[in-house]
């Protein structure tokens, strides 16, 4: 079998056209237009504004079924998100419609038969379409939140791929309806064929569109997701080191003790026998640092500690 090149940057963006001309659906895709000369891939990427390591991991997943690994920092979610509605708007607006006003005109709807292949390929359209629309609806606006530096409660990429359903039976079960049961009307057996040929390219076009979301997409929104909380965590620290230092004087000196405690690792029991006093009296202290402070992790206490000089960080069991 003969070894796909894997391409990079400096590749000329032809080359990848000659090799694969299924190239040119993520060409359009990505909002690149033709008319690029000899340039290469990483010129035409610049001049048309697409993040190059982006569009081609896309593309080496498509060309070889290769992603580079631990990748995900280096991807543009902005990219792969216009990428994806693109090919969105492609397959919902022109491809499904196209399939079908191909199986009307190769297909007789008073035959029971071709009302019944019209009706399979109606069921596998609406689920595409839901998956593609739920996908708008829910994961992209969350995505865009993220990228927004914003924080969404109540969905993950968890949520998604529970929705990310398989529709490939419908359309393997209409494949071999057709394949079985051509007419012997030598006009429409020649137009269904035509078309037949049209839903296995097609079948190929969604293969690796999911590729794309399950292996590129979903581990970029995972990273986001965890930039995210970075983030968060952060801006607390941001915040803890700019307050006012005599905002510490809220705490008690015996509240101030337990948190010296807690950073150093013990637990409530024995933070109660090395401050002398109860487990709930030290409960108690717990509940008033984190309603006082707003602090309710381990790691954000002991950052307080160390910014308010409380504890040396050389005393911090990390």
């Amino acid at each position: 079998m003969k070894k796909m090149k894997l391409y990079e940057p400096e590749d000329r963006m032809i080359s990848l056209i000659r090799d694969n001309y299924s190239v040119l659906q993520s060409l359009g895709a990505f909002g690149i237009s033709l008319g690029f000369g000899d340039k290469s891939v990483r010129e035409v990427c610049e001049m048309q504004n697409v993040d190059t390591y982006t569009f081609l991991a896309v593309v080496n997943l498509a060309l070889n079924g290769y992603h580079t690994p631990d990748g995900e920092e280096k991807l543009s979610v902005p990219t792969l998100m216009k990428y994806l509605r693109a090919s969105h708007e492609y397959y919902l607006g022109f491809q499904l419609p196209f399939i079908r006003s191909e199986l009307v005109a190769a297909l007789d709807e008073n035959d029971n038969l071709g009302r019944l292949i019209l009706r399979l390929y109606d069921d596998y359209a609406k689920a595409i379409h839901q998956h593609m629309k739920y996908e708008e609806k829910a994961l992209f606006p969350y995505v865009e939140a993220l990228l927004r530096g914003e924080t969404v409660e109540g969905y993950n990429t968890d949520t998604f791929s529970k929705h990310h359903g398989d529709t490939s039976e419908k359309l393997k079960e209409l494949k071999n309806i057709i394949i079985k049961y051509l007419p012997a009307n030598t006009l429409r057996n020649n137009q269904l064929t035509a078309c037949l040929y049209d839903i296995f390219n097609n079948e190929e076009w969604l293969q690796l569109h999911a590729m794309v979301e399950d292996e590129i997409f979903v581990p970029a929104i995972r990273h986001l997701e965890k930039q995210s909380k970075t983030d968060e965590v952060s801006m607390k620290i941001s915040s803890m080191i700019s307050q006012n230092p005599e905002a510490s004087e809220a705490l008690s000196e015996r509240e101030k003790d337990v948190i010296v405690a807690m950073v150093q690792g013990m637990s409530n029991k024995e933070i109660a026998d090395h401050l002398y006093i109860s487990i709930n009296t030290v409960i108690t202290h717990r509940r008033n640092i984190a309603r006082k402070l707003q602090i309710h992790s381990p790691a954000g206490l002991t950052i307080y500690a160390i910014v308010n000089n409380l504890i040396d960080i050389s005393n911090v069991r990390l």
